[in-house]
């Protein structure tokens, strides 16, 4: 239960909801506790009627049923029952408007409450870092923002208005009894702590079963999610029969695991309502034999049996509340467990810088960093400095750590000694939203979202762009006319991660979504890969008249013999091993100038460092 206290601001800032909620609960099972004691006021005058004994309204009932009853006690026989009839009948109807107002109030809560946390856990997700990402896989993300908050709904929503709907009941109901017949108050309510020792020993198990059939659906949701994104590699490679193997064992494990759970629930339901059943059987088989001594207590008789039915529904839900509580706090405690996750990359809370553009040289000064999820190490005492306004290669090998140069200037991770400067400003103390609207990124693994071309490629910026803009964008990216020869052309659906589009197109794309943002820095991170070498050269040429003036950084493992650089970096196991312009890297007779050999003499052709 302690992981559901995280709920509390919920209820605090819905409190007025709250609160009526539980007045209508409680008010609506003050009518309803109602209804007995006017059946056995008139089974008493049946019994008087029918013994011609006159009995005054007892002073044990309800102050409300002796005002109503007060005034029915002037009718005759036939009279008076045809008024508690329509009494019964218009406390029925008060009732039943009362819980309409109950739901109202304390179920509508519960969807505020269910679309704020959801809010909550997406907002939190997209402050964590990249790091985070590398360790979680997506399924189980998914699982905890729509499961397990679903879970906590059905606490905050259901299994709290039948809790405060049980509590209510079972009190008014036992002051009614108590009121008639205190001993026989105690016989009928016997049962009860047993039943709270079924409850408690249940809930310990369904809790413990709870939280494992959640881990196992995440492990399963991944699963589905890895099959369906991957589903082109499964069927090139005909491991259509392989995965569904893996799956139906991951989901073989579910099913057990959720069939346990509900042969647990199964003997715990049915245990809440024999517990009913032999109080049923108390009332009648006790008051029975005390009315054949004492014929006037065959109303209080009634009284209780009905009173005992009311109270079957809301002591059987003892346990459906208690299951949905339990599995709402193993749901909760696994939201908690990301909620709690600090990100580690933050916002500076006293930046230097608050808003304008980001200018000056960019300086790595001894940045050594290494991946902790993997103890790689990417860079080692990695220097370099870029002018305001140059134009940088950085060549490396596949691991070389090239790309975490990039990763780090977009503080997606933070490096572990050393540091990194923007105009002589620690980039710590820069803003992250400042940072990175100031740099414009063309990722190595490129991604699109599920929309259109020209959504796509506005994404890279915070407002609507004019369609000019975005069709310059594409034809600097020379995507234009590709674009124009799609059916919807910039209206053209790209599906799931651009699945539609070929590697080169959507490289293509990413980069005039780059492009759009006119930043001062630009940082490509082996973006051409997937184009051919004409189109590669179109892209750099129009890149030539683009980055006039703006300081630009391509990271990528091929010479791009096009654009003049005014500085090549050479790294290796996350070192400079070279550094230069092209001629003084040509004069050196090295690594680059191996490289840029082997390139010339096979024109057309992709030259690997």
């Amino acid at each position: 239960m302690k992981h559901l206290a995280a709920l509390n601001k919920y209820f605090w800032k819905y409190r007025y909801r709250f609160l009526a909620g539980i007045f209508f609960t409680a008010s609506s099972n003050y009518f309803a506790v109602l209804a007995p004691e006017m059946t056995g006021y008139v089974v008493d005058k049946v019994q008087q009627h029918l013994s011609s004994k006159p009995t005054a309204v007892p002073k044990h009932y309800d102050q409300f049923v002796i005002a109503m009853l007060g005034e029915v006690e002037k009718l005759n026989f036939t009279q008076l029952v045809i008024a508690c009839s329509v009494i019964i009948l218009a406390v029925a109807i008060i009732r039943g408007i009362l819980m309409f107002f109950m739901r109202q109030t304390l179920i509508v809560m519960s969807r505020h409450i269910e679309y704020d946390q959801k809010n909550e856990v997406y907002t939190h997700y997209q402050k964590l870092d990249a790091s985070f990402y590398k360790t979680h896989s997506t399924g189980d993300l998914m699982n905890r923002i729509a499961e397990d908050v679903s879970r906590v709904r059905m606490y905050t929503g259901p299994a709290i208005m039948y809790f405060i709907n049980l509590v209510a009941l079972i009190a008014f109901s036992v002051i009614n009894m108590y009121r008639k017949d205190p001993g026989l108050t105690g016989i009928v309510l016997a049962p009860l702590p047993i039943l709270a020792l079924t409850i408690y020993i249940a809930n310990s198990i369904i809790h413990r079963k709870s939280e494992r059939v959640q881990g196992l659906l995440s492990d399963l949701t991944t699963n589905a999610q890895e099959s369906y994104s991957g589903i082109r590699v499964i069927k090139s490679f005909v491991q259509e029969k392989a995965m569904f193997g893996f799956f139906n064992k991951n989901s073989e494990e579910y099913r057990k695991n959720a069939i346990g759970l509900a042969k647990v629930e199964a003997v715990y339901f049915p245990s809440m309502t024999l517990m009913i059943g032999l109080s049923t059987l108390l009332t009648i088989f006790i008051g029975g034999n005390a009315a054949l001594h004492d014929p006037h207590k065959i109303g209080v008789i009634v009284e209780f049996v009905i009173y005992i039915n009311m109270l079957t529904f809301p002591v059987s839900a003892i346990g459906w509340v208690a299951s949905m509580t339990q599995r709402a706090s193993a749901s909760q405690k696994r939201l908690n467990e990301f909620l709690h996750t600090e990100p580690t990359i933050k916002t500076p809370e006293q930046p230097i810088v608050k808003d304008g553009q980001l200018t000056g040289d960019i300086v790595f000064k001894n940045v050594s960093f290494t991946y902790s999820h993997t103890g790689i190490k990417a860079l080692v005492k990695f220097s370099l400095t870029v002018k305001q306004g140059q134009k940088i290669l950085i060549l490396g090998k596949t691991g070389s750590g090239k790309s975490t140069v990039g990763q780090l200037l977009l503080r997606f991770y933070d490096p572990d000694e050393g540091a990194i400067t923007i105009g002589g400003k620690n980039v710590k103390q820069i803003p992250l939203q400042l940072l990175r609207n100031n740099i414009s990124y063309v990722p190595q693994d490129v991604f699109l979202f599920s929309d259109t071309i020209g959504n796509n490629i506005n994404f890279g910026l915070q407002t609507k762009a004019p369609f000019e803009y975005i069709k310059q964008s594409a034809a600097n990216a020379s995507i234009d006319a590709e674009i124009e020869e799609l059916p919807g052309k910039y209206e053209t659906a790209v599906g799931e991660r651009g699945v539609t589009l070929s590697g080169g197109q959507k490289q293509r794309i990413s980069i005039a979504r780059a492009l759009i943002k006119q930043p001062q820095i630009m940082l490509f991170d082996d973006c051409l890969s997937a184009v051919d070498t004409k189109t590669e050269n179109r892209i750099i040429t129009s890149l030539q008249n683009l980055l006039q003036n703006k300081t630009a950084i391509l990271i990528t493992h091929r010479i791009f013999t096009v654009l003049n650089f005014d500085q090549v970096i050479i790294v290796e196991d996350g070192r400079i091993i070279e550094q230069g312009t092209h001629r003084q890297l040509m004069d050196m007779d090295g690594y680059y100038a191996e490289l840029y050999r082997l390139q010339s003499e096979t024109p057309g052709k992709e030259v690997m460092v």
